[in-house]
């Protein structure tokens, strides 16, 4: 009887997530010279006239065998990645309601944006040509990125190789900035009025009959995001988190800890961080912009506040929550509100993962303890002898980071590596992942948002494959040196690197920002491929027999799918309608987060600050249709 295949750690995906297939470049000719705009142009005027004669065959052959339209929000109000010509047409004729989509303009208001001579794969060789858009649907606006290569087998007839359509206003329902932000005071006689002081306050308390529309929990990069869009688009929302400040969820993490992302990748909707910011931004730094930063958006925040009970009503379509409020003087209150909707924004990764190992509960060292709870290591006292001992048991960014404040802190450090780990510099991983988009002098940030998003997943783990062939080319000295301390690397899933194994499972990787020369110089040990058998009162115990000494022990194991999170908070009624979350599904897209979750009223919020700044505005845009009466939560 034949044996199922293992699945490689670098290659496994979250349970029930599909496997993202590599998309593939088409053949082209030369490109010697093209007038960009008027290329564009033709094509556009030639989508548009498909779409309104509901011509299926003109819309067809418009593009390329192995092209893909990524939609936001326009064609439906779900995200969808339609691969081929079929696909798209299937798509566009069985749509119950038609088709929403208006039509298409180029955008040419920047240099940035309009049509321009580029290259749709990583090494530029194969080459066409890229326009912004701006999209009309039924009920909104939005932006768009068309890449157009020429048909070798149809004349060399200029076609679409990927189409990006995403939703950016809804008609009627622009957000308060620019020339809708508000007056700020109503002029004229008006007395007993209250002060902007006061009415704040009213506001933030909700004080009297006022509810939010909106409840979210947590106060980290996904709350506040997801909150700001919502206010702006004038949806009363109130945010809950458990810690007493705003911040918390950054301040509380371990000592030496720097976000891994630079600067320019990493703003926020509204208010992006000032030209003297760090590249690298320090956790307690963060804690303190995201604190200022929801004073400053006058968001809605409740801190030492936790949701004690929650009950939906099908027929009402809201929610009854309770909250217990502990509040700056000291008082305790309990409230009851009726939101209709309830944003998870607990972080992507829901709880920690935490091992069940024989002989836990018999250390007798100073800690045991996952790599959430760590708050750093500890201060060796003066004049002591023996060298502390601590092993992490784990090997993502987390893991590495630990280890070298433990190591910089003077204790003995092993590292225990299970399976393998893709490891970049950040140096060259930055440069080749993010340069000419997320860097100094480059695009504006939502023009560099827009032309990522705009590559299907498909395409970008092609584009990927390429770019971490070149960074491991120039990280080789590095990886050479990994590999002869016996510490093993792998690719990413299929070769696509770091991005990928973020999308696929949410972790698997190592932004190396100095563990891993320390790693290297064998300061840093490496127990590489052996399961822990057992905790001894002393270390661990390994299934190769080898026991390995230790004062404390960290366990830098990841975290649980939110659906966890959420059938810890909600019950299990709530978690068995909503469905797992990250990893892609069979189109490409990520599951779940951001979108409807299968249970009405209920979302998914989570990620990186980038991700966090982009899909903020498109859950936004879903909650407002629904409020406003523009869709359904049944609407495809």
């Amino acid at each position: 009887m034949a044996t199922a295949a293992v699945v490689p750690s670098y290659n496994r995906v979250e349970p029930g997530s599909s496997h993202l297939a590599t998309a593939s470049y088409p053949d082209t000719s030369p490109i010697a010279s093209v007038d960009a705009n008027a290329v564009a142009t033709d094509w556009v005027n030639s989508f548009n006239q498909a779409l309104s004669s509901q011509d299926p065959a003109a819309v067809k052959d418009l593009f390329l065998q192995g092209s893909c339209w990524r939609d936001q929000l326009t064609l439906s109000w779900d995200y969808h990645s339609l691969h081929g010509p079929d696909k798209i047409v299937s798509f566009l004729t069985t749509a119950p309601k038609g088709i929403r989509l208006k039509s298409i303009t180029v955008d040419d208001s920047n240099a940035t944006r309009k049509p321009n001579l580029s290259a749709v794969d990583f090494k530029g060789k194969v080459n066409g040509v890229a326009s912004f858009l701006t999209v009309e649907t039924d009920v909104g606006r939005g932006r768009g990125l068309v890449r157009l290569l020429q048909d070798p087998q149809d004349g060399n007839k200029w076609k679409a190789f990927t189409l990006f359509t995403a939703m950016h206003e809804l008609k009627g329902y622009g957000e308060t900035v620019g020339g809708n932000r508000p007056q700020g005071v109503d002029h004229g006689n008006h007395p007993g009025r209250k002060n902007w002081q006061e009415r704040r306050i009213a506001t933030e308390n909700y004080e009297g009959e006022l509810e939010p529309t909106v409840l979210i929990l947590g106060a980290g990069q996904g709350g506040l995001t997801s909150a700001a869009r919502l206010h702006q688009l004038q949806i009363p929302t109130l945010i809950i988190d458990k810690n007493p400040r705003v911040g918390d969820n950054w301040r509380n993490r371990y000592h030496q800890l720097v976000l891994h992302d630079p600067v320019w990748y990493d703003h926020l909707p509204y208010v992006p961080f000032p030209p003297h910011w760090p590249v690298f931004t320090p956790k307690d730094k963060l804690a303190e912009w995201f604190e200022s930063y929801a004073r400053l958006l006058e968001l809605n925040v409740w801190t030492s506040t936790t949701l004690t009970d929650s009950k939906w009503d099908d027929e009402k379509r809201q929610w009854t929550v309770t909250l217990v409020r502990e509040k700056a003087n000291g008082e305790t209150e309990t409230r009851t509100l009726h939101p209709r909707h309830i944003i998870q924004a607990t972080g992507h990764s829901g709880e920690m993962k935490m091992p069940s190992i024989r002989g836990m509960d018999s250390f007798k060292g100073s800690r045991l303890c996952h790599s959430s709870q760590f708050k750093g290591a500890h201060k060796i006292p003066e004049g002591e002898q023996t060298k502390r001992r601590a092993i992490v048991v784990g090997c993502c960014n987390s893991g590495h980071d630990i280890a070298q404040d433990f190591y910089e802190h003077g204790y003995d450090v092993t590292i225990v590596q299970r399976s393998s780990t893709y490891v970049m510099s950040s140096r060259n991983g930055i440069d080749v992942l993010l340069g000419g988009l997320y860097e100094e002098g480059g695009p504006e940030t939502e023009d560099a948002d827009l032309l990522f998003m705009s590559i299907p997943n498909a395409m970008l783990k092609r584009m990927h494959q390429d770019a971490t062939a070149e960074i491991s080319k120039r990280d080789e000295p590095l990886l050479k040196g990994l590999e002869r301390a016996g510490f093993k690397l792998d690719d990413g899933p299929d070769d696509a690197g770091f991005f990928m194994k973020y999308f696929q499972r949410g972790g698997g990787y190592y932004i190396d920002v100095g563990c891993s020369q320390l790693i290297i110089d064998g300061k840093i040990k490496i127990k590489q491929g052996q399961e822990i058998e057992e905790v001894k009162p002393n270390g661990l115990l390994f299934q190769d027999g080898e026991m390995l000494e230790a004062d404390e022990i960290i366990f830098a194991t990841g975290y649980e799918n939110m659906r966890g999170t959420a059938r810890k908070i909600f019950g299990d009624e709530l978690a068995e309608r909503v469905k797992d979350v990250w990893g892609f599904d069979e189109e490409g897209e990520l599951r779940t987060m951001w979108r409807r979750t299968g249970h009405p009223g209920f979302w998914f919020f989570g990620g990186n600050l980038a991700l966090c700044r982009y899909y903020s505005r498109m859950l936004a845009l879903q909650i407002k249709a629904m409020e406003e009466g523009i869709m359904e939560y049944e609407d495809p």
